[in-house]
């Protein structure tokens, strides 16, 4: 076995979970060992890919400041520290940034070797060049076709159960009303259909009070519900309200998601809990219906399969 020391640095916002996983077993086959094993990404990439994180031994170095070269100055300001108290004799570095030039050129002066794995599509010949020794690896996409199964077969438990709870409903709607018209005169005029409409939102409460209510109240309600003026149904065809609440929803949804104003693109899983945690999405609104209304203002990428949503500028 090698008496190496090796640090793997990972910035896992520029290469894969497949690249990173690939690059660890790559440096165990030639080294023997990894002695630091860290990857410096967002927050939110730090809770999404923890399953392999913990898998592989890698810890993760969450970087919570705004920009877009936040994540590079905090890896490299971390591989000065490492490299100077740990004193590694190989410092691999994977991404296929180019910006991280100096950085090796740095380390390379502390008397490392600084070799560099990047993803393939992603890498210069320029970044390749900066290292001792550089390996460019393809990235193979996990298929999802495993995991949607499961999602399939529940989605397909959700008509039964509305069949169940749409058969119940009328019948109680129908008793209910039943009961009214025994005791409420029938009137040719635009008062019963408010009438009706009164019962059917307020289904439960008639069915348990009607046998309370006075004969004088029996005489006097026809009159009343011919007073209450016709409800009026407001509806998405308006311009003016519908451009008022999409001014809101944008600044809304920004203040709520701060890294889409800096620029930055955000996972859709968890832009869509911020928002449900802000009540600005409701828990079974669809947050593709959320962003197409807005689309003006943002963008969700990739078109076919959502991941992310951006700001357009």
């Amino acid at each position: 076995m090698s008496t190496e020391r090796v640090m793997l640095l990972i910035d896992a916002d520029n290469v894969s979970v497949d690249v990173m996983e690939q690059a660890v077993k790559l440096l165990l086959n030639q080294h023997g060992a990894l002695h630091v094993r860290r990857a410096y990404c967002t927050a939110e990439s730090a809770v999404k890919h923890q399953a392999i994180f913990k898998r592989l031994s890698i810890k993760p170095m969450v970087n919570l400041a705004a920009g877009k070269n936040s994540t590079d100055i905090a890896m490299a300001v971390d591989a000065i520290d490492l490299v100077l108290a740990e004193r590694p004799d190989v410092v691999v570095i994977a991404s296929s940034d180019s910006d991280f030039a100096p950085l090796v050129a740095r380390l390379r002066e502390k008397g490392c070797v600084v070799r560099g794995i990047g993803q393939r599509g992603k890498t210069g010949d320029e970044t390749q060049d900066a290292y001792d020794d550089f390996t460019v690896l393809e990235h193979h996409p996990v298929s999802t076709g495993a995991t949607r199964a499961p999602a399939r077969r529940a989605a397909a438990k959700v008509p039964a159960a509305r069949k169940v709870a749409a058969k119940k409903a009328p019948a109680k709607k129908a008793a209910a009303v039943k009961a009214v018209a025994k005791k409420a005169p029938a009137r040719k005029s635009a008062a019963r259909k408010t009438a009706t409409a009164a019962v059917d939102s307020v289904v439960p409460v008639v069915a348990v009070t009607a046998p309370a209510i006075s004969p004088a109240a029996r005489v006097e309600a026809p009159s009343a519900l011919a007073a209450r003026p016709e409800p009026v149904e407001r509806t998405e065809a308006d311009p003016a309200q519908s451009g008022r609440r999409a001014g809101a929803s944008v600044a809304a949804v920004l203040a709520c998601l701060p890294e889409l104003a800096a620029g930055q693109a955000l996972a859709l899983n968890v832009a869509v809990q911020r928002l449900r945690e802000a009540q600005l999405l409701g828990k079974n609104s669809s947050s593709l219906k959320l962003f197409s209304q807005l689309t003006d203002r943002f963008e969700l990428l990739p078109p076919d399969k959502p991941s992310q949503v951006r700001l357009r500028r």
